[in-house]
């Protein structure tokens, strides 16, 4: 077991940002499809967006820290449930909450602000967790997150994706929304395509190692989706955001994680292994979900 905290994954920074980009992909054919009123009908009712945020940003990281100490797992594999719980909604996010006939406007708001907070909330969350556990203390002692580092993903998978695709839709409604019915299929298997190809070239570390994380993995992700819809029904919020909270919750940007883990901890064993993981099977259980909710809707009595 302890030799998973010297394996090094095979995945290079320009596969990660390729993995970014097509992220961004998504957040732009997302971004066609909503217009600046939603954000403003959202604005005047905030509950849901607030909500939200405290979901992923509060209960999740406390969530994940009471599974770590209840279970114990290895420090590295700690850590990478520490990094995924600290890090902001996925952009894919978006597409599953539009498939699962979610608030799509509530979707992108709650991406879009929590990975503006993730400057700031994303470190401070993952260094106080990871601190308050021993085991995992270790490790932090030598490692630095750089701010700067999350400020140009916010820019690259976001900021740009958003204000271009919004600016289109203004400008040109009806091209906007001949783009955003092409783009999200090609963006969506572009994605798949690229956490494929980083699974296959190290084919044989996942084979030896995810045996760690596959159990983990799953439980956690399980957790964070039953949170997100749990918050959301504890706060009386309508079905519609019921399941946008449950995805943006169970979602997670694994591909900003893991370029953090690349870039501050050279690919630490199971850090990197527990947040490829959850880059695949969140996808996985978020698809699964969405259709089951798209064909058939999860039926609560509004308060």
């Amino acid at each position: 077991m302890e030799q998973l905290d010297n394996v090094k994954i095979n995945f290079d920074g320009n596969g990660l940002w390729i993995l970014n980009g097509a992220l961004a992909i998504v957040m732009f054919g997302v971004a066609l499809g909503i217009s600046r009123s939603d954000f403003k009908a959202l604005l005047e009712q905030p509950k849901a967006v607030i909500v939200g945020l405290v979901a992923q940003f509060l209960l999740l990281p406390f969530l994940t820290f009471l599974m770590i100490w209840v279970i114990q797992p290895q420090p590295s594999i700690a850590l990478g449930m520490m990094m995924v719980a600290a890090c902001p909604g996925g952009n894919i996010s978006n597409f599953m909450t539009h498939l699962a006939q979610g608030n799509t406007a509530l979707s992108v708001s709650l991406t879009a602000f929590g990975t503006l907070l993730a400057v700031v909330v994303t470190p401070l969350n993952f260094q106080f967790y990871g601190n308050l556990y021993q085991p995992t203390a270790e490790i932090l002692r030598q490692v630095e997150l750089q701010p700067f580092e999350l400020v140009k993903l916010v820019v690259l998978i976001l900021g740009i994706p958003l204000v271009l695709g919004m600016v289109l839709r203004s400008k040109n409604t009806t091209l906007a929304m001949k783009l955003s019915k092409l783009l999200k299929p090609i963006s969506i298997v572009v994605f798949v395509a690229i956490v494929v190809i980083a699974f296959s070239k190290n084919i044989s570390v996942f084979n030896t190692y995810i045996h760690y994380v596959l159990i983990i993995g799953i439980a956690h992700n399980f957790l964070a989706i039953l949170l997100g819809f749990l918050t959301a029904r504890a706060f009386k919020l309508s079905i519609k955001n019921q399941k946008t909270l449950a995805i943006e919750t169970g979602i997670q940007n694994s591909g900003l994680g893991l370029l953090l883990i690349f870039t501050f901890f050279n690919g630490l064993g199971g850090m990197a292994i527990m947040a490829a993981f959850w880059g695949i099977w969140h996808i996985i259980s978020g698809l699964i979900l969405a259709f089951y909710w798209s064909y058939k809707p999860v039926k609560i009595v509004k308060v």
